[in-house]
């Protein structure tokens, strides 16, 4: 899917490609009632020009990591949002981390100074919860910590700017910015009813691509007060209010099955034209 509705390709140097390899939240799902959407968890790829970015390490980075290392890939940067399990599960099989040739850095700040990412990573690959430790990894590892608010800059030419969620246990949204393209990541974050938040609105203003956790609808959200997720309705109010380009809903709840789905997308787009509710595999190219 193409997010410049022009004809005209960017050069290689300078394109910005989006994909999503899992936009479920919660708990992975499978079966036929789940077969168009797909139902890894949280993994999203970023591509700006030659450099990759990974965000979350949900199952989704499983088939991420595989076709990584078809393309043959070396480095790559990978940035957690946060730790829970539906945001982690894949990490200790992710191909690349297991190849000696890559070198990897992976990043968090949703802990502020609680807990390091390396601590993270060697307490969630442990007995009685994993077999084996981070050890195992044959990649040139490295980790980073950073502060929700903090800009990053990973590659030449490439800024992240971050912030805090509303989610327990914290959580950070991303803003991506990459020759004149905007993509905002933000998932695990729940939404006071009537309003819109200043945190969220800053890292989505005017983003060419918004994804944003759609776990629910409007309607569902007192059921599920203080989950710490959103609905698709509130990705169209921010989307609106910020100038976004396109919406792509993401972290569909694991009861959301396909015809669910396919309900809210006609509702979205009926609202919203550039709406989609995101399914795995599913990619956009600026």
């Amino acid at each position: 899917m193409a997010g410049d509705p022009v004809n005209e390709i960017p050069a290689q140097s300078a394109r910005l490609t989006v994909t999503v390899w899992g936009a479920r939240g919660s708990v992975p799902v499978s079966g036929p009632v789940f077969s168009r959407y797909g139902g890894n968890t949280t993994c999203i790829e970023v591509r700006c020009g030659k450099d990759v970015m990974i965000f979350d390490a949900g199952t989704g980075i499983v088939p991420a990591g595989r076709k990584l290392l078809q393309e043959e890939e070396t480095e790559l940067n990978l940035f957690l949002t946060h730790c829970h399990f539906d945001h982690i599960i894949g990490l200790p099989f992710f191909a690349p981390l297991h190849k000696p040739h890559m070198s990897v850095n992976i990043a968090s700040a949703h802990m502020e100074g609680r807990m390091t990412t390396r601590a993270i990573v060697e307490a969630i690959m442990q007995p009685p919860w994993f077999p084996v430790g981070p050890e195992v990894f044959k990649a040139a590892v490295t980790y980073q910590d950073f502060m929700p608010g903090d800009m990053l800059e990973p590659k030449p030419g490439v800024v992240l700017r971050t912030d805090r969620l509303r989610h327990p246990g914290g959580a950070v949204g991303y803003r991506i910015e990459f020759a004149g393209k905007v993509v905002a990541i933000i998932t695990d974050t729940e939404h006071v009813p009537g309003e819109l938040d200043e945190h969220v609105l800053a890292l989505v203003d005017g983003a060419d691509l918004l994804l944003y956790d759609s776990a629910y609808c409007d309607d569902e959200m007192r059921k599920y007060n203080g989950f710490g997720h959103s609905s698709w309705q509130q990705a169209i109010r921010l989307g609106e209010a910020a100038g976004v380009q396109t919406i792509g809903m993401i972290h569909h709840s694991f009861f959301h099955e396909d015809e669910d789905l396919d309900r809210i997308a006609r509702q979205a787009k009926a609202r919203f034209d550039r709406s989609f509710v995101i399914s795995d595999g599913q990619v956009f190219e600026f």
